[in-house]
């Protein structure tokens, strides 16, 4: 690649002023044009072919990744399913010991209150008995006692 100095030199006079000069050949502007161009050209297309070369990479790097990351993303949704039955299966579990916990509680205090009732009964059943029996006699009683006097009038006849 030409320096700062040569592009400056493109601008200079080729010859001082004065009297004519000899013929010469014609300069070819656009063969040192492409001359000085040709290396920066060669570079830069090297530069973009590398350039391609890395977003093909890049690309197929991404597409790996995101395959990656798919697997990875179908492996954690299984895990979590996984996970959520055993955290499902463990909570039926406990909430079906508590319930039978709550159950056989529940049937301790309805046999302690069965035989607190039986105990109840056992107690009052004599007493309640011998009342019993002294209602009937005393009904017995009354029926085989004659009926009241009456005043005159039988109770048929009404007011």
């Amino acid at each position: 690649m030409t320096g700062f100095r040569d592009f400056l030199t493109r601008f200079r006079p080729a010859a001082s002023p004065g009297r004519a000069a000899p013929g010469g050949v014609p300069a070819d502007r656009s063969a040192e044009l492409r001359a000085e161009l040709a290396p920066p050209l060669v570079l830069l297309e090297q530069a973009e072919a590398e350039a391609r070369t890395v977003r093909e990479r890049a690309a197929a790097a991404a597409a790996s990744r995101r395959w990656e990351a798919g697997r990875r993303a179908e492996e954690i949704v299984a895990e979590a399913r996984e996970e959520a039955d055993r955290v499902r299966a463990h909570t039926a579990e406990r909430v079906l010991r508590a319930a039978e916990d709550e159950a056989a509680a529940l049937l301790a205090a309805a046999e302690r209150e069965a035989v607190a009732v039986r105990d109840r009964a056992r107690i009052r059943t004599p007493a309640l008995a011998d009342r019993v029996v002294a209602l009937v006699l005393e009904d017995l009683a009354v029926e085989a006692s004659p009926p009241p006097p009456s005043h005159g009038r039988s109770q048929e006849d009404g007011p």
